[in-house]
């Protein structure tokens, strides 16, 4: 596999592997002492990955914050940080939609504040917002772009049609949507319009939520936002952990862990330029940062693990 892909035509060279900051904002998945996050983006360019994904939403700005702190004793241009707007977020903690000119200015502002950087690679709009008009959202983008305080801009969590609506009026170059094996529901329409209109997409949930790390027995009990999650409950998780179960053996025969064959067989996809893994220390991220490191799977492998799966 390549350590360097192209993201569509984003003009950005990223690793594959993409160190997921939604953990930093210190709100859904519990605490995480600080030193351990930055140790862990420091691990993460030690070991060639330099495309990291927060957003201003991530604990109204903690998540940048921290980021920030960490990337400070790295070249900046060895690396390529991403983030997003959407969420117009208050100090009471109440928050609203805002895709707004005024504001997607406003926060770029200040993310690069917490950032502490003077650009940023990739801003995204974190969700499709459906008060302001796109010609208004794609002007703001187009402005940040123009001034040279972002390099490049996208979306997350659009739809095929949403996303069609952007591209009417904005550059938008890159998609970052939810996909992972067991639930692959955008490679009927999303990822082949992305592939034919050479868009480079980054996965986010690749592991979903750790389960596809083939680390859980169906037993354990969480406190963090799996709680309330259905998947991480009862019956519906044992049968997940069952049907992961049944990657091990493939695992171990490649030499690998479950984790490792679970994001080569995402990268295989070749619509999918980065998957962004949720990192929480240093064992997390070299764990995923070695699968930069294996050949890419021949078809008859990719779909052995496909069938296991479905």
């Amino acid at each position: 596999m390549k350590e360097r892909v192209q993201l569509g035509k984003s003009g950005l060279k990223v690793s594959p592997i993409c160190f997921g900051c939604w953990q930093m904002g210190q709100t859904y998945w519990g605490k995480q002492p600080e030193d351990v996050l930055i140790r862990a983006v420091h691990t993460a360019f030690e070991y060639n990955v330099n495309f990291f994904d927060t957003a201003d939403a991530y604990g109204d700005g903690i998540a940048e914050k921290i980021l920030g702190k960490a990337i400070k004793e790295l070249p900046r241009d060895k690396i390529i940080i991403a983030t997003k707007v959407f969420h117009h977020f208050y100090p009471d903690g109440h928050r609203h939609p805002d895709l707004s000119k005024k504001y997607i200015l406003y926060e770029c502002e200040k993310s690069l504040e917490r950032l502490g950087i003077d650009y940023i690679d990739l801003y995204q709009a974190h969700s499709y917002e459906i008060y302001t008009p796109m010609e208004e959202i794609a002007e703001a983008f187009e402005k940040l772009k123009r001034e040279g305080k972002i390099r490049a801009y996208g979306v997350s969590n659009f739809t095929l049609e949403q996303l069609r609506l952007a591209r009417k009026y904005g550059s938008f170059s890159t998609l970052q949507p939810y996909y992972n094996l067991l639930e692959p529901g955008i490679e009927k329409d999303l990822l082949p319009y992305c592939y034919g209109e050479k868009l480079g997409v980054l996965v986010y949930s690749p592991l979903l939520r750790g389960i596809l790390t083939g680390k859980f027995t169906g037993k354990e009990v969480f406190s963090d936002l799996r709680a309330n999650d259905l998947r991480f409950k009862g019956k519906r998780f044992q049968e997940l952990v069952r049907k992961v179960e049944k990657l091990k053996p493939v695992a171990k025969d490649k030499g690998m862990s479950v984790t490792q064959l679970t994001l080569l067989t995402t990268l295989s996809h070749p619509a999918i330029h980065s998957a962004i893994v949720g990192i929480k220390n240093s064992a997390q991220i070299k764990e995923a940062a070695e699968v930069m490191r294996y050949k890419d799977l021949t078809l008859p492998e990719y779909y052995q693990v496909r069938s296991l799966l479905s």
